[in-house]
C-alpha cells in the first residue's frame, strides 16, 4: 500500500492540475462563446453587404434602363431632325437648280466650255 505523504502528494498534484484544467476550460469556453459572437458580427456584416450590393445593383441597372430609354428618345428626335434638314436642304438644292436654270436661259448657251 501507498504511503499516506505520497498519497497526499498525489492527490495535491491532481487537485493541481484539475484547478489548471477547469481555468483552461473556462478560458476555452470564453474564447467559444467570443467567436459565437464575432462569427454571428459576421454573418450579419455579410448580410448588410449583400443587401447593399442588391440594392446598388437594383440603382444601377434602374439607371441604366432609364438612361437606355433617354437615348431612344433622343435618337428619335436626332433622326427626326437630321430627316427635316434633309427636306430642307433638298428644297434649296430645288431652288438653287432653278436659279441655274433661270440664269441658263438669260444668258444664253455657254460661250467658254469648247465643244
Amino acid at each position: 500500500m501507498a504511503e499516506p505523504e505520497s498519497l497526499e502528494a498525489r492527490v495535491a498534484a491532481l487537485e493541481s492540475q484539475v484547478e489548471e484544467l477547469t481555468n483552461t476550460l473556462r478560458a476555452t469556453a470564453q474564447d467559444a462563446a467570443a467567436a459565437r459572437v464575432l462569427a454571428g458580427g459576421a454573418d450579419r456584416d455579410v448580410a448588410q453587404f449583400r443587401s447593399e450590393i442588391r440594392d446598388f445593383r437594383t440603382a444601377t441597372t434602374s439607371s441604366f434602363n432609364a438612361l437606355r430609354e433617354d437615348f431612344g428618345d433622343l435618337r428619335g428626335k436626332v433622326d427626326s431632325g437630321f430627316t427635316e434638314m434633309r427636306g430642307k436642304l433638298d428644297g434649296v438644292a430645288a431652288g438653287q437648280q432653278t436659279v441655274v436654270d433661270l440664269l441658263t436661259r438669260l444668258t444664253g448657251p455657254d460661250t467658254d466650255q469648247p465643244g
